[in-house]
């Protein structure tokens, strides 16, 4: 994409609704739980304006509308909670903690036996000012857990990576996704994994690597810049020959970033959608929900973070990658009962 097409892009956000009173010729955001009746149309050098849905491009209301298929063996008409499993010594909330593979396995069960739907397993910290990990180091800490959880479980994996040999050893150990923090600008070897596998993949933005991603992060606007980079990721996915279906997109909350820049990303998480892929998000115990809910502690803030998870599950986001799988399923057992009413007990 050049310059100058990015410059005179014009970009239609969805505003979703969850309210039961749905009108007659709403249409359902991408297959899912929300409706919409009209969008919001964003360009770089004008303001917003509000449209009704029936003025959207055929092409762009299509991807907004169209139902994503299932993936990685996750139902994309739901919310999907994906339960983060750390096997480092470093990571920013848990760092240490399920380093050893008893322990990692023993966290995988008590997730089981509160719904995750998929476990993400990452053997790097991509914290800010973490360090680069050599691939054998990481290979060691990841494929060994994966066989252990798939000896005793279908559950699906993903496995959180940006190098191509920890992915393919990862997926022969039986993950079923590849989550790449850098959307495979980090090892171009790794789409080809991808593409040789058949398997699904999550690309993420990421401004610079992690030892100096918060060191004055600069956009000229967050949300077109994210969204315009990952439109060309997925379309540099599909060249290599993966299918938009089996690709999912996350706007890389916290990954060079300021707070004003997740704020920003957060309060117009639909856009995304228009990408026509299913859509993550990855907030939880971010050091902005600490800064904002005044936790200092990242164990101490799972209500902020069940908040903006929420705010996202509003928003049509599927698959929400989470520490606290049984607090954030019960607050997700709520909401969906509040919104759609249902008073069974």
């Amino acid at each position: 994409m050049t310059a100058a097409l990015m410059t005179d892009a014009v970009y239609y956000r969805p505003i979703p609704q969850v309210d039961a009173a749905r009108p007659t010729g709403a249409y359902r955001l991408a297959g899912g739980w929300c409706w919409f009746t009209h969008v919001e149309r964003l360009c770089r050098h004008a303001s917003p304006e509000i449209i009704p849905a029936q003025e959207v491009p055929e092409q762009v209301l299509q991807r907004l509308t169209a139902p994503r298929a299932s993936l990685a063996g996750l139902d994309l008409q739901r919310p999907n909670l994906m339960g983060i499993l750390n096997v480092t010594p470093d990571s920013f909330s848990d760092g240490g903690k399920f380093a050893r593979p008893e322990a990692a396995l023993e966290q995988v069960r008590h997730m089981l036996a509160h719904g995750v739907d998929i476990i993400d397993i990452g053997g790097e910290s991509t914290r800010p000012g973490a360090h680069y990990v050599p691939v054998s180091d990481e290979i060691a800490r990841t494929a060994p857990v994966i066989r252990s959880i798939r000896a005793e479980s279908a559950v699906p994996i993903s496995i959180d990576t940006r190098k191509a040999r920890v992915a393919e050893a990862a997926l022969e150990a039986g993950a079923s996704l590849v989550n790449d923090v850098y959307a495979f600008t980090h090892d171009p070897d790794l789409a080809q994994v991808v593409v040789t596998q058949g398997a699904p993949v999550c690309l993420m933005h990421a401004q610079g690597d992690p030892e100096v991603m918060q060191e004055n992060p600069q956009y000229d606007n967050v949300l077109l810049d994210v969204f315009d980079f990952l439109a060309e990721r997925v379309a540099a996915a599909e060249s290599a020959g993966i299918p938009r279906g089996h690709i999912l997109v996350d706007p890389g909350i916290g990954f060079g970033k300021t707070q004003a820049h997740n704020l920003a990303l957060l309060n117009r998480l639909s856009l995304f959608h228009s990408l026509g892929c299913g859509v993550l998000l990855g907030a939880s115990r971010k050091g902005f929900i600490g800064r904002i809910g005044k936790a200092a502690e990242a164990q101490a803030r799972a209500p902020g973070s069940m908040a903006v998870t929420l705010a996202g599950v509003a928003q049509g986001v599927q698959i929400h990658r989470v520490h606290d799988v049984a607090e954030t399923r019960q607050a997700l057992a709520l909401w969906q009962a509040v919104t759609g009413g249902n008073n069974d007990t």
